[in-house]
Order: C-alpha cells, then sequence, then structure tokens
C-alpha cells in the first residue's frame, strides 16, 4: 500500500527509508509523483502499477442534463470529486459514463453485499462483459470490479495497483477509520466519489478532499422533485406518552441532565458527546447517566401511542407500498408481531432479504418494517409512504429514508411521515434530523 522510490529524488509527500534507503509515500500520492517526476523532466522507471488488461468499453447509455453536467464537472476537476445526487438521480448511471470516459480498469467499491449485487446486474446489462467481485466470500478479479468497503480494505496491498479508476459509491462511509485506508493505499489516480448526503454528524467527511476530491457536482431532493423525482411531502404526528411512561421517561431523563449540568458538560457538538461517552469508560456516575439517557430514549422511541398512531396510519392507507423505519430491532419485531408484517434487519439472511424485496416490489407485500439496513443503496421505486419511527437526529440518515420513496414511478407522489413522542428529547432530535431537507 505503498509506493517506493529507488534514487536519490525527494518526491511529494515522499519520507526517508533508511530500510530501503530511498523515500516511500502513501500510494495515494501516485498520480502527484508521476506529474512531478515529468514536470522535473527527470528520467524514471515506474514498476508501480500492475494493471488487469481492458477491452473498449462501451454503452448505450444517455445522460440526462443534470447529470451530463455532473460528469462534465468531474472530467473538469481532473477525473477526481464526490458528485452529490438525491437518491433515484441516477448515480450509477453517471458513474457508467465516466468509466466509459477513462476506459481503464475500474474498481467500484460499495457499502453492503446487496449493493454488490445491483452494481454487478447493471455493469453487466450495459457494457456486456464479466464483472468480478470482491466480497461474501468471492474474490474474483476482472477489468470491471465490485468490491464491499471491507473486502477491499482488506485486499488493498494485493489489488491496489490494478486499477486507474476507483468509484467509491455511499462515499460518505469512506472517511471512517479503516475504510479511509482504501484511498489512500490505491494508487488509481483517478477517482469519483457518489453519495446523496456528504456531511457525517462526526465532521470526518472533512477529510474526504485529500482521499477522493472534493464535491464537484451537487443537487438536493427539490432541485429534481416533480420531473426527475416523484413529488414528496414530509409529515409529523406527535404523541403523548401514557402517564406510566411519562413518569419513567421524567425519572430517567433527569438523572442524565442532573449529571450533564453537574458537570457543565457542552453537548452542542458530536465531539462534545463523544467526550461523554469516553468519559463513561472510567467515570461510574457518566455511565450511570448514559444508561438513564438511554432508558428515557427507549421509552419515547417505543411507546404504546406511537405504535396506535402507527396503526391509524396503516387503516388509513390500504393502497399505498409502506416502508417502515425503526431504530432499533426490537421495534421492528414488536411491529411485525402486532401487525403481521414482514421485516429485514442486519440479521436477515441474504435470501430471506432478498426474497422479502422481490415479494414488496411486485406486491404481494405491501409493507415492510425495518431498522437500518434499507436506509441506502436499495431500489424500491414501488414504495410511495415511509413512516419514521424512531430514528437519529442524523440528517444523513433522514435523507437516505426519504430518498427511498424519491424514485418516480408513474404519478406517484411521496409521503414521509414521522411519529414522534412530545415533550421528550425526540422532538429536538426531530428538528436536527430535518434542518438540511428545510434549509431548501
Amino acid at each position: 500500500g505503498t509506493i517506493c522510490v529507488n534514487g536519490d529524488v525527494r518526491i511529494p509527500h515522499g519520507v526517508w527509508d533508511e530500510r530501503i534507503g530511498g523515500f516511500r509515500t502513501q500510494a495515494l500520492h501516485y498520480r502527484e509523483i508521476i506529474d512531478y517526476l515529468k514536470q522535473s523532466n527527470l528520467m524514471f522507471e515506474d514498476k508501480v502499477e500492475d494493471l488487469i488488461p481492458c477491452s473498449y468499453l462501451s454503452s448505450k447509455i444517455r445522460l440526462r442534463k443534470y447529470q451530463k453536467e455532473s460528469l462534465d464537472s468531474w472530467n473538469k476537476a481532473g477525473k477526481l470529486g464526490v458528485i452529490v445526487l438525491p437518491t433515484g438521480a441516477g448515480k450509477t448511471i453517471v458513474a457508467i459514463k465516466a468509466i466509459e470516459l477513462v476506459n481503464e480498469p475500474t474498481i467500484v467499491v460499495v457499502p453492503t453485499l446487496d449493493l454488490i449485487e445491483q452494481w454487478k446486474k447493471i455493469l453487466e446489462d450495459k457494457f456486456g462483459i464479466e464483472v468480478g467481485i470482491y466480497g461474501g466470500g468471492d474474490a474474483t478479479i476482472k477489468e470491471l470490479t465490485v468490491s464491499t468497503y471491507d473486502s477491499a480494505y482488506l485486499r488493498s496491498s494485493e489489488i491496489g495497483n490494478r486499477f486507474r479508476l476507483i468509484i467509491f459509491d455511499e462515499v460518505h462511509h469512506l472517511p471512517a477509520e479503516g475504510y479511509r485506508q482504501i484511498a489512500e493505499t490505491f494508487t488509481a489516480p483517478y477517482r469519483m466519489g457518489l453519495t446523496a448526503t456528504f456531511e457525517r454528524e462526526d465532521m470526518l467527511h472533512k477529510d474526504l478532499p485529500r482521499l477522493t476530491g472534493g464535491i464537484v457536482f451537487k443537487l438536493r431532493p427539490d432541485d429534481l422533485a416533480g420531473r426527475h423525482l416523484a413529488d414528496y411531502t414530509l409529515d409529523r404526528i406527535t404523541v403523548e406518552l401514557t402517564e406510566s411512561e411519562r413518569l419513567a421517561y421524567q425519572s430517567h431523563f433527569k438523572i442524565y441532565t442532573t449529571f450533564i449540568s453537574r458537570n457543565r458538560i457542552k453537548l452542542s457538538t458530536p465531539a462534545g458527546f463523544q467526550k461523554f461517552i469516553m468519559r463513561t469508560g472510567w467515570d461510574k456516575e457518566a455511565r450511570k447517566a448514559l444508561l438513564a439517557r438511554n432508558k428515557a430514549l427507549d421509552i419515547a422511541f417505543n411507546s404504546e401511542s406511537k405504535i396506535k398512531a402507527l396503526e391509524n396510519i396503516l387503516i388509513s392507507n390500504p393502497n399505498e407500498r409502506i416502508l417502515i423505519f425503526t431504530q432499533h430491532n426490537h421495534l421492528v419485531y414488536r411491529v411485525s408481531k402486532r401487525f403481521l408484517i414482514p421485516y429485514i434487519t442486519h440479521t436477515t439472511g441474504k435470501e430471506e432479504r432478498t426474497e422479502n424485496l422481490e415479494l414488496f416490489r411486485n406486491g404481494k407485500f405491501r409493507i415492510l418494517v425495518t431498522s437500518k439496513v434499507l436506509d441506502e443503496g436499495i431500489d424500491v421505486p414501488e414504495a410511495s409512504l415511509g413512516i419514521v419511527l424512531s430514528g437519529t437526529g442524523s440528517s444523513r440518515e433522514f435523507i437516505q429514508r426519504l430518498g427511498r420513496l424519491l424514485r418516480k414511478k408513474g404519478k406517484k407522489r411521496a409521503r414521509l411521515i414521522e411519529i414522534v413522542s412530545s415533550a421528550t428529547a425526540e422532538t429536538k432530535t426531530s428538528i436536527r434530523r430535518k434542518r438540511e431537507v428545510l434549509e431548501n
């Protein structure tokens, strides 16, 4: 995963390594090193890349105007950068045309096995060639290869110098500790990031320009709603806790807020909350406060009033294809058992998950309930109504859930309904997660 330079030449970002008697640097800087050596008129022998033989890649895809603008922006930026488009806007189509433009060995990195299958299918369909897979037990390398983030991270020392273009789908995953090493240990001089939600709550997205290039094109859902995406509405239903739930919530939450106030802990930023979490590792009172907070939120998330409100929505929308989102699996199982609704969680086997999604798409299942595994990457244009029973304050999570509904199909009008427990911390959580959408 590193580049070694033999010879008395200082290279950009190079660090002297006594073991080899030369400079060493991250593979990330390969393109910059080559450009520097050429501009310096220095003679050199390049043994870094070991590219997979690549046939001529051509597709019959035609881009919409905004898709072409995004590709042109990426190309003008030196074939580097992140494209931010809403779910359903055709990020995959833009990537296919980028592959065609570069016409060299390409690897697509995705977060889930479901997305491996989706990418493999569309790449093979559009280019008419066999696509390699790294992930889920497969390790087949081809001129076009799709890999999970996990496999690309684990195998980067083997395949990091075999591609010229690397495409990071759901690129907001890349800055995470570990995954960023994929970008650092691959030599690919051309890089594209795709996402509907660039920002991360932990602010690590600020490292993306170093890894892939910065944002070169961005559109929000409202920019495309009604023409290329479904029109949509956002609604919120507020419910009251039962008397016993209210008393229990207040008791637990007071333990938490008292500790925060007494210790003058500032929670206005993610970093502040992270410091509080770290403190729970050695401070028993902090640990007690955290557990009390979690119990309070659990009461707000799982209120019986929410289940009743959900029941009313289901009864009043007998013809909608509905996705129900929760924060935790135990609420998924509760809803599934109460209303006899099929579910998908991270514990659901691959075959069952595929079958449930297919039955939802063809209409045999009208409703699915899930925790977080359908937040991104799954193509379900049939879904028209989303119900958020519980979730975090993350704008990214909210936009991803909204995105499950925005794929245009006929004259569909999408709705996303939040069910929120009043007089709890969940009301502020609801405001935070919608801020990026409402700022439009």
